[in-house]
């Protein structure tokens, strides 16, 4: 097929360190093209991809010091598609709501993943404008505030198999990876482990609209002599961090949508203990690949249960659901049912 991928303009795809659409879409990009698709990416001009790359910006937005409002370099890039969309069997649009006025001018058939929440205040109305848009979820749980949309699948998202090591004798720490947000508990994480008498190393990043929090709220606790602060790591160092840990936290504070982490810690053998919101009762089986709980009290009982868990069992778990391949293998089946849906309306 001759596919084209969009992706967000924030990070390069792939991201050098932290970033989750753009792996996604890296990842699934690479995979189709690895398996003879004919496929175009639309992303910041220093991504790097086995895809025909159209660079719609010089770098990610993310590195680009006083440039315009991010909306501006979307905008050209959506347009851009429109204006080639006769050269494609399908587009995939990663850019959520963004793409759905471009979306009805496009001379083939589209699908939207949708990477975000869809519970926020006001979101509805907009939806209910594009109910007609065909749009892919990345888990049940993130659909639920929107059933009735235009639903074609739930995908989950997937990796590469060989990206990260298995580890089947870790050291004696806890994991946090991810951002230093409040949504995403860095906090809580740092408690859990204080209170179960284990040190926690966390790698994470700090975006300049949660400075306020590191400093204030965050900074004080990664001072405490059972915490190590490692910073932002990248894929080439999450292998031996996350595989080296008895067990990955993950006390959010949100409905998340995923949860990467999730997937690369069973990659890795190594279980999870997460607060239960959002995607994770989909993603960690609970007793066999970690732990889902309630509260920080449950979280801190549940690292004493660590060694019931069999980090075979994270791994093999990872290897049945959240391969590249496998995802690849659904997003085909979707382009290929628009594909036929739209060949029908044609005749």
């Amino acid at each position: 097929m001759r596919i084209a991928q969009v992706s967000t303009l924030y990070e390069r795809v792939p991201p050098v360190a932290y970033g989750g659409t753009e792996r996604v879409v890296s990842w699934l990009t690479e995979e189709l093209v690895a398996r003879g698709h004919d496929v175009t990416l639309f992303a910041s001009g220093d991504s790097t991809t086995g895809a025909k790359l159209v660079p719609v910006c010089q770098r990610a937005l993310r590195e680009m010091e006083g440039a315009a409002d991010p909306a501006a370099f979307h905008l050209a890039m959506l347009e851009r598609v429109v204006r080639s969309s006769e050269a494609f069997d399908v587009v995939h649009f990663h850019t959520d709501y963004a793409s759905f006025p471009f979306a009805r001018r496009l001379a083939c058939p589209h699908v939207t993943t949708l990477h975000w929440r869809l519970d926020i205040t006001g979101l509805e109305t907009m939806y209910r404008e594009f109910h007609d848009m065909p749009v892919v979820s990345i888990s049940n749980a993130q659909r639920s505030p929107l059933p009735w949309l235009a639903w074609q699948r739930t995908i989950y998202h997937g990796l590469p198999p060989d990206l990260y090591r298995f580890n089947a004798r870790p050291h004696d720490y806890l994991a946090f990876v991810g951002r230093i947000a409040p949504s995403k508990g860095p906090g809580a994480a740092v408690e859990i482990a204080r209170r179960a008498g284990t040190r926690i190393e966390i790698a994470a990043k700090i975006d300049e609209g949660d400075r306020a929090y590191y400093e204030r709220d965050f900074a004080p606790l990664a001072a405490e002599s059972h915490v190590l602060f490692r910073g932002e790591i990248g894929d080439s160092e999450k292998s031996a961090f996350i595989g080296g840990a008895r067990a990955l936290l993950f006390p959010i504070d949100w409905p998340e949508p995923f949860g990467l982490v999730l997937a690369e810690a069973l990659a890795c053998g190594t279980p999870v203990i997460a607060i239960g919101r959002g995607s994770v009762p989909e993603i960690i089986e609970d007793g066999v690949t970690g732990f889902v709980v309630d509260s920080i009290d449950d979280a801190v009982d549940a690292v004493k249960k660590l060694p019931d868990l069999d980090r075979v069992r994270c791994r093999a778990a990872f290897e049945k659901r959240f391969t590249a391949a496998r995802m690849a293998s659904e997003y085909l089946d979707v382009y290929n049912t628009l594909a036929r849906s739209a060949q029908a309306r044609r005749q």
